[in-house]
């Protein structure tokens, strides 16, 4: 580890990290299929949250965030925008940070309803940048900022427009000032396994809309 960054609480540890994480994509599943056109933001996360209590998932290091249509567009700290009703061909995100097993889970993902095949497409994208970004990733084999360099130059490949003012962060035991590591994208050394949530956020070229995905390096 790098003691500058990679600091961690007395609670940390590998194995309860990941299974915090494991936890959480089962809640985003859950939250997801719940969630049908018709709904507006607002309505969509407090089915979110109901859902959440019942899995006995209701303390969060940071609020839950649902986002449709052109509202995908927007980063996590813009709280702005109109409460947008999802469409019958549409997209949306959801990302959740509860505190699991007493570690900071972290996850999102995008997902499409109806038949529109580039949102359908976007939303493959994000996870599927993802997946290529860790894997030049490999384990701390590359820097947290020629990572993102890389991820912007994989998402103008596929055909989409990265947003590099989402750039990761740090994650560990709750509660842990870890945030003030700063972001992966500004990380000029090999980010440490089970520490890093990659964040991935695109665009679509020229639609307004766009996919985001986040989950733990390692």
């Amino acid at each position: 580890m790098n003691p500058a960054v990679d600091s961690v609480g007395p609670a940390w540890s590998l194995p309860a990290m990941r299974a915090a994480q494991a936890q959480a994509w089962t809640a985003i599943e859950r939250l997801a299929a719940a969630i049908h056109p018709g709904l507006r933001e607002s309505e969509a996360k407090a089915v979110g949250e109901a859902i959440m209590a019942d899995l006995g998932m209701g303390q969060a290091w940071h609020p839950m965030v649902v986002r449709f249509g052109a509202n995908t567009l927007r980063v996590f700290s813009d709280r702005g925008g109109e409460d947008l009703t999802l469409a019958e061909n549409d997209i949306f995100f959801i990302d959740i940070g509860p505190v699991l097993l007493g570690h900071e889970a972290d996850v999102g993902a995008t997902f499409a309803v109806g038949k529109d095949p580039e949102m359908h497409a976007c939303a493959a994208a994000a996870r599927d940048l993802w997946h290529r970004v860790a894997a030049i990733w490999n384990h701390g084999v590359v820097r947290g900022t020629a990572l993102y360099a890389r991820a912007a130059q994989e998402a103008e490949a596929m055909g989409w427009h990265l947003n590099l003012d989402v750039r990761g962060h740090r994650v560990a035991d709750y509660p842990h000032p870890s945030r003030q590591a700063g972001k992966l994208a500004d990380l000029d050394s090999l980010p440490t396994p089970g520490l890093w949530i990659l964040e991935i956020q695109i665009r679509h070229p020229t639609r307004p809309f766009g996919a985001f995905y986040e989950d733990l390096l390692g």
